[in-house]
């Protein structure tokens, strides 16, 4: 998990650089084979939240992986970003409270940002 960790502190400081309000990281491992984590952030309007993911796509993208697919892009009330083995989550505030992916995914293991 070394070099997905590398990612996920690339990707938080990417967030971070565009103001993403509560990024969070959820280990999801050992729940599901769909990803090992999830990166969950909220915007305040669809520009700063397509602004997260063009960063963030950006910033992982010089580090030498690539993006997967991506959804939602276009109305940004929630950009769904596939990197394999972890999965981006970029809400509006509005949508993250009404999906609430934190309570979905609660048996996973948080992952403090700042300890990247």
């Amino acid at each position: 998990m070394a070099e997905t960790k590398d990612y996920l502190k690339l990707a938080v400081e990417a967030l971070e650089d565009k103001k993403a309000e509560d990024i969070r990281i959820i280990d999801i491992s050992e729940l599901s084979d769909i990803a090992d984590c999830f990166i969950i952030a909220n915007g305040t309007n669809r520009s700063q939240v397509q602004a997260m993911a063009d960063a963030v796509e950006e910033s992982l993208g010089r580090a030498g992986l690539s993006c997967r697919s991506r959804e939602g892009y276009s109305v940004a009330r929630w950009i769904l970003m596939d990197y394999t083995d972890i999965v981006v989550h970029l809400f509006d505030r509005e949508s993250r409270g009404f999906y609430d992916l934190e309570r979905i995914w609660r048996d996973g293991k948080m992952i403090d940002p700042a300890s990247l």
